[in-house]
């Protein structure tokens, strides 16, 4: 998982936990919708992202699969 990968997600969850919060939602209903309108908050701004920077955000590489060097040389960017 990339940088952004990993930011998009949290921003997904994020999104999430304060949609549920200021709308007290309770139960699995509720909450399920919840996590739909947060999942399309993370989801619009990665398309928006992809598009102004006409690359693709999400990608099919695993992290845990890369050897010690790949990782250092993604975290130095």
């Amino acid at each position: 998982m990339t940088d952004l990968e990993l930011i998009f997600s949290m921003l997904g969850e994020a999104s999430t936990t304060e949609i549920a919060r200021k709308k007290d939602v309770r139960g699995f209903p509720d909450n399920k919708k919840a996590a739909v309108e947060g999942g399309t908050v993370a989801g619009n701004a990665r398309r928006d992202l992809e598009s102004k920077s006409g690359t693709k955000i999400s990608t099919p590489d695993n992290y845990k699969e890369l050897s010690e060097s790949q990782r250092k040389r993604l975290k130095s960017g």
